[in-house]
């Protein structure tokens, strides 16, 4: 087994380090998001802290981990008879992004269920952090659904598997903590509501403190374990205040005024629902043991809402997390006086820091900056590097979106088997039911009525005599599912001259901004081609951060030529490079422009074999006519059906009288 980095040896993040020991403290608290920039220790310290996490007594055999002293009754593995116990130390469980639900929540053996009515259980992920860490790196990027399950098991403190009516339950409290890059899409409201805590990191740009960073990182990658002895004398003062924080916990006293200025926080800050007030609540108390005290100050609540608030502020994906520090002052004054508040609860409240300032910060040799990476932060294509508008036609500045609206629903036609999500048809794993087939590996989903079917021919053969029957492994049958898949949308956005009236370019920027909040709401990838001038530029490669494409859409300039051919080669290029990262995720491109193709010879002509090259892949395709004013070329219509798709003003983008913007592409390309 490795040998960990010290929790108490990472530099910096000490806000990621107190939330990380709060939960350790109270795991009531409901655990931590961490969101960061990619190499700021966001892993390294949550590996780290396992190790002073004091060790825990279990029943001898038991596969769930269950206190001796309070085991719990309806553990699989039970009844459990007094006695044999033992220790042994907390667990850190890894939670990969790709995971089954089975792997997530243990598996039924359905055979033996229906043919001997025994209830043969394998637990999953969740009985393994059975009163440890459950750890999820990249949570935005894992399932909804196993999202969901997670998470209920966190709120309830079991976890539930049922199967065919068959159903079994266990015991599943554990310290949940998740890891995210914004760059790579964010988790939708409702699932950061119900992270406790989440704390923001990034890395430091002190020089001192980024060379003792390196510092420490290579001392350890020479010698590990001698690198932990040096530390060893600070992990284990770490470890016994997590001991003696836990025991004075019960006694700490959580006031009037202290839930008045809880109450009065969240109220302040708008925050849906009453999970902020709880979780505040027992954040603070968890605080005030932390520092050794049995009452709860002013300083404990306003650093509770540091910590629980700034994620549940959030109306879009488009908001940036974060709370006005000022506003929260006067609150908590105006609610409570004024003790307090000349700190920000940091003080001797926070964890030794040891040398280099505290924990957090070093990058790990998997998570180390990419110099080439794509960033919401990084200018955009167009900014310095874009090629200027020929004929000497000036570059207008940045026109801002219109407000966006609700858009109507986008989808690709046919079925698909990408990735789980919201906009189109597709064979998933959850959905209604429309057939069976044999299973392809291990059994997930029983069809029970096909399963008992195909095994009732054969019932005389295989010698039944008693009320069983003998289903055998042949006879078992997939339930084949029909859902919804997430897509790839990607917005090729016409910036050139003919689109540069200011009123005209923010509502196309409002449109596009509204298609962008569709496709955050339907878990889609998204990418945006932009072409203007004399050439076309990928501003976003296809992500599922919707955030980085709204900074990109924003600060888009126009003016110049319509290299309107160039466009849409430039997205049939990025299509084809996606195809082989991702063969199973189907495509929806959405053209905006007005139809014009200028530059070059035969501009319009090119712009139409271009865009043949789709119709003959049956790739989806929407054009978004943004001509304006009393005469209308009808250029946009002429586009959209070279590309086998259809087309529709800005104004029907959000009419009611549409049914559906996107019909069958092949359907149609036949009728035609």
């Amino acid at each position: 087994m490795s040998t960990p980095f010290p929790f108490t040896a990472v530099v910096g993040q000490d806000d990621l380090r107190l939330a990380l020991l709060l939960n350790a403290v109270s795991p009531a608290v409901g655990g931590v998001l961490v969101r960061g920039e990619k190499g700021t220790a966001k892993s390294t310290a949550v590996r780290a802290l396992s190790a002073l996490l004091p060790e825990v007594d279990v029943v001898s055999g038991c596969r769930f981990s269950c206190d001796p002293d309070s085991p719990d009754p309806a553990c699989p593995d039970g009844p459990h008879e007094p006695g044999a116990f033992a220790s042994r130390p907390a667990r850190m469980v890894e939670l990969p992004v790709g995971a089954s639900e089975d792997r997530l929540v243990g598996a039924l053996d359905i055979e033996r269920a229906l043919a001997e009515g025994v209830k043969a259980f394998e637990p999953g992920l969740l009985a393994d952090a059975h009163r440890g860490i459950l750890y999820v790196d990249e949570v935005n990027l894992l399932h909804d659904h196993l999202v969901d399950l997670l998470l209920d098991a966190a709120a309830m403190g079991a976890s539930y598997v049922e199967r065919e009516g068959v159903s079994v339950r266990h015991a599943a409290r554990f310290l949940l903590v998740g890891t995210m890059n914004p760059e790579e899409g964010e988790l939708r409201p409702q699932l950061l509501d119900r992270f406790g805590l989440t704390v923001e990191v990034a890395a430091s740009r002190e020089p001192d403190q980024r060379v003792e960073v390196v510092r420490r990182r290579l001392a350890y990658d020479d010698d590990p374990a001698g690198f932990a002895a040096r530390w060893a004398d600070e992990e284990a003062a770490v470890r016994a205040r997590i001991v003696a924080a836990r025991e004075l916990l019960p006694s700490v006293r959580l006031g009037d005024g202290a839930l008045r200025q809880i109450a009065a926080t969240c109220a302040a800050f708008e925050v849906d629902g009453m999970r902020a007030d709880i979780v505040m609540a027992r954040t603070a108390t968890a605080l005030a043991a932390w520092a050794g005290r049995t009452e709860v100050l002013a300083e404990d609540v306003r650093q509770a809402a540091l910590l629980a608030l700034p994620h549940r502020r959030r109306r879009n994906p488009f908001d940036a997390p974060g709370l006005d520090e000022d506003k929260l002052d006067e609150t908590l004054e105006e609610f409570g006086g004024s003790d307090g508040q000349d700190g920000n609860g940091d003080g001797d409240d926070d964890p030794d820091p040891g040398p280099g300032g505290g924990p957090g910060g070093q990058p790990e040799p998997d998570d180390a900056p990419q110099g080439d990476g794509d960033t919401a932060a990084r200018p955009e294509a167009g900014e310095g590097g874009e090629p200027q508008p020929s004929g000497g036609a000036g570059e207008q500045s940045p026109a801002r979106a219109a407000e966006p609206f609700r858009t109507k629903v986008l989808s690709v036609p046919g079925l698909g088997e990408g990735a789980a999500g919201r906009r189109s048809r597709a064979r998933t794993e959850h959905g209604r039911t429309i057939g069976a087939r044999r299973p392809r590996g291990a059994l997930t989903k029983l069809h029970l009525a096909a399963t008992v079917q195909a095994a009732a021919p054969h019932q005389r053969a295989r010698g039944r005599s008693g009320p069983g029957l003998v289903v055998r492994r042949d006879d078992l049958r997939q339930a084949s599912r029909e859902g919804r898949e997430g897509n790839l949308v990607l917005f090729v956005v016409d910036a050139s001259g003919s689109m540069a009236a200011r009123q005209r370019m923010s509502a196309v920027k409002g449109a596009v901004l509204s298609l962008l909040l569709d496709a955050y709401q339907r878990r889609d990838k998204v990418g945006l081609v932009t072409f203007r001038g004399s050439a076309a530029d990928v501003a976003l490669p296809p992500t599922s951060s919707v955030d980085a494409a709204a900074v990109r859409l924003e600060s888009l300039p126009t003016g110049g030529r319509t290299p309107l051919a160039a466009g849409l080669l430039k997205a049939h290029e990025v299509l084809r490079v996606e195809r082989l990262r991702d063969p199973a995720r189907r495509a929806l491109v959405v053209v905006v422009t007005d139809g014009r193709a200028t530059g070059g010879p035969e501009p319009v002509a090119l712009a139409g074999r271009a865009a043949r090259l789709f119709a003959a892949e049956g790739t989806a395709s929407v054009v978004v006519d943004c001509e304006s004013g009393p005469v209308r070329l009808g250029l946009a219509g002429q586009l959209a059906g070279e590309l086998g798709g259809t087309a529709v003003t800005l104004d029907e983008l959000r009419a009611d009288s549409i049914a559906s913007l996107v019909k069958d592409v092949q359907g149609s390309r036949r009728a035609a």
